[in-house]
């Protein structure tokens, strides 16, 4: 299958996504002639924000209210989401669609579910070729959101930059064990739900092991995903390491 990158390009400004589509399904089934397609890429230098965390902390809810939060500024932002596969069909669950539900249809969006196949690392195999194809045809910002298995996850620090590790506060007697994974690398710490019992005592803990980061820019932000509190902190967080 032969695609052009001009043509991707054209149908991306007027928000028509569909060759897209089909263009990511041909890298992520690694199809023949994939290679000398990625080839010719010219990815640009736009932000590539990794988010990730255990299942249940609201990651895909808090992406949903960034989206909204770049939405306003005018980004054109494109959202790739790694599901866990099917048992039937090996394809993506594709539970964002439901939790991302208010902007699968927006002009300024492109939301895309991409099925783990059972990689380890919470990503998938050509994931750098499908994100060098989004930094290629016009998005401003690209949010990749892993399939949350655990601390396995380090994979996303070498395609993503700044890494978001979301937290809640039941996930206080996990600290230990993640900081010999995803702890370590993660660039901003979000605790989501916020409202829930035991936070502060949760963000104390937190606090207390980060304490020996000598990155300056390491944030630590608090988060209620479905309200949008938080988002705008978050959002500040982010920027610091670009300029957007």
């Amino acid at each position: 299958m032969q695609f052009e990158i001009t043509k991707i390009v054209d149908e991306v400004k007027k928000a028509n996504f569909l060759t897209l589509s089909k263009c990511i399904t041909f890298l992520e089934n690694e199809q023949e002639g994939s290679d000398a397609f990625i080839a010719q890429l010219k990815p640009s230098n736009i932000p590539v924000v990794g988010i990730t965390g255990p299942p249940g902390a609201g990651k895909s809810t808090l992406i949903a209210a960034l989206v909204g939060a770049y939405v306003k500024q005018g980004k054109k932002m494109a959202v790739l989401s790694v599901d866990p596969s099917s048992i039937l069909h090996n394809g993506a669950l594709l539970g964002d669609r439901i939790r991302m539900s208010a902007w699968y249809l927006h002009p300024q969006v492109y939301i895309r579910s991409l099925a783990s196949r059972g990689h380890l690392g919470g990503l998938i195999k050509p994931i750098n070729s499908i994100v060098n194809l989004l930094k290629t045809v016009g998005f401003d910002l690209i949010i990749l959101e892993t399939v949350g298995v655990g601390q396995s996850e380090v994979q996303v620090v070498k395609v993503a930059f700044p890494t978001i590790l979301v937290l809640v506060p039941e996930a206080g007697d996990d600290i230990q064990m993640m900081k010999s994974g995803l702890f370590e690398v993660a660039n901003i710490f979000v605790v989501n739900k916020t409202d829930r019992p035991e936070a502060k005592k949760f963000l104390n803990h937190l606090n207390h092991a980060l304490a020996d980061r000598t990155n300056g820019k390491t944030a630590i932000v608090e988060t209620i995903a479905h309200t949008g509190l938080g988002v705008e902190d978050l959002v500040s967080a982010i920027n610091q390491y670009y300029e957007m």
